[in-house]
């Protein structure tokens, strides 16, 4: 926290709880927004004026699927291969990443080893370690035969994912999980495509076993997400109360309505850039053409998901950005081509996109009155961005327009802006 003042002078403060920016200087003390002052800025004593005449001012972004623990790998077996040593200082460099890039908000979405996300997720919380307000997670929980269980090269000490068929040995690994003290619990409801079967359209937990789970993680006021490509996978969520829902990619629209009549509880994160980039062929120089991604079926659930997202957004329903980074084809540090997918693809309006990445990011975080806005009394994660965002949200791709990042009241880092 800042012993001194600062001050935002002169910017045009983008906040998604309204309707369009204001010209207004925001008075940070400690660690939150003390003041947002619109008009002429009366001189503050012994504050730290930074002029932002010309910029942006507004919330942090947040990525609500986030791999801290994913190496830029081409197989799910390099991350779960990888030594602890290396993996921790991984993780530790990905975190770091995501505040160069404007990322103060994460949803772990799963951790390549038991630990991985709480440690890095403690380090952050005492100082000792750069990164985004982070919730961590556990490796992901599923059954035999699951996609996490796919493939001749599975080794079962891996801790990449945590198997457990039944009800009791579910139970039994949410237990370990909140022994850890993770923040979230994830299950592996449906299956993926790329590793051949089960599929993405079949759903591989049982009723019992998502019950058991749900119920043992809502004793320590612990919320579930889940890995859920099926409609069904996506029916057993609102049944039994998980409230982050991934993918949700083959939704029918009776499904949709249902979504809508729990809007107010459940939130949907896409996650469409691991399988867009594919289609569009990024994965070539990976091995993993185009071609390949239209014969797994890639291509067909990209065609789908996207109507069933559009079908959502016109619903109500909450959609967040965060596309499963920190694959070969998906690296850290392009997060923000999430932006840009809402946009092109999904029938948002810039506004609508950073709204999602902002306010919707406080709510997913669970701090709505906290996090996600440039407000008065809100925690000071805040970016300067050079120009205005509302006009082409693809600036977020290029770290350089994003000139400072403030998390917490203090400068992560910030370049060519004026202080006084």
């Amino acid at each position: 926290m800042n012993s001194r003042p600062i001050l935002l002078r002169n910017a045009n403060v983008l906040d998604t709880a309204f309707s369009q920016p204001v010209r207004a200087s925001l008075l940070i003390v400690s660690n939150r927004i003390a003041d947002v002052i619109h008009g002429d800025c009366p001189h503050i004593d012994d504050a730290e004026i930074v002029d932002c005449t010309g910029q942006t001012v507004m919330s942090g972004l947040c990525d609500a699927h986030a791999h801290l623990s994913w190496i830029n790998s081409k197989t799910f077996d390099e991350i779960g291969l990888l030594p602890v040593e290396e993996h921790v200082l991984a993780a530790a460099r990905n975190a770091k990443t995501y505040l160069d890039h404007g990322y103060t908000m994460c949803v772990g979405a799963a951790a390549g080893k038991l630990r991985l996300d709480v440690v890095i997720r403690n380090a952050i919380e005492a100082g000792d370690l750069p990164g985004p307000r982070f919730l961590a997670n556990g490796p992901e929980i599923s059954s035999t035969g699951s996609y996490i269980d796919a493939g001749p090269s599975h080794r079962p000490s891996f801790d990449f994912g945590l198997l457990a068929d039944g009800p009791v040995e579910v139970r039994k690994q949410v237990r370990r999980l909140l022994r850890e003290r993770v923040d979230l619990i994830k299950l592996g409801l449906s299956g993926e495509e790329i590793v051949g079967s089960p599929g993405a359209e079949q759903t591989i937990m049982t009723n019992d076993e998502v019950e058991a789970a749900a119920t043992e993680a809502a004793t320590r006021g612990v919320r579930v997400c889940a890995h859920a490509r099926s409609d069904a996978a996506v029916r057993q969520c609102l049944a039994f109360g998980v409230q982050i829902i991934f993918h949700a990619s083959f939704v029918t629209d009776e499904t949709i309505e249902a979504l809508a009549e729990a809007r107010d509880r459940v939130f949907v994160v896409p996650s469409l850039s691991f399988i867009m980039r594919l289609v569009e062929g990024e994965g070539e120089p990976f091995g993993l053409p185009a071609e390949v991604a239209q014969a797994v079926g890639y291509a067909r659930e990209v065609e789908v998901a996207l109507i069933a997202m559009k079908k959502m957004k016109a619903a109500g329903i909450r959609l967040l950005p965060g596309g499963d980074y920190g694959f070969a084809w998906t690296p850290h540090g392009t997060y923000a081509r999430d932006l840009e997918d809402f946009v092109t693809h999904l029938g948002f309006t810039p506004w609508e996109a950073l709204d999602a990445a902002t306010r919707l990011g406080g709510e997913i975080m669970g701090r709505p009155d906290e996090l996600g806005r440039p407000a008065r009394g809100y925690l000071a994660d805040l970016l300067v961005v050079d120009g205005d965002p509302l006009s082409d949200v693809r600036m977020f791709q290029d770290s350089t327009k994003i000139k400072a990042v403030m998390k917490d009241g203090r400068f992560h880092r910030r370049a060519n802006v004026s202080v006084h």
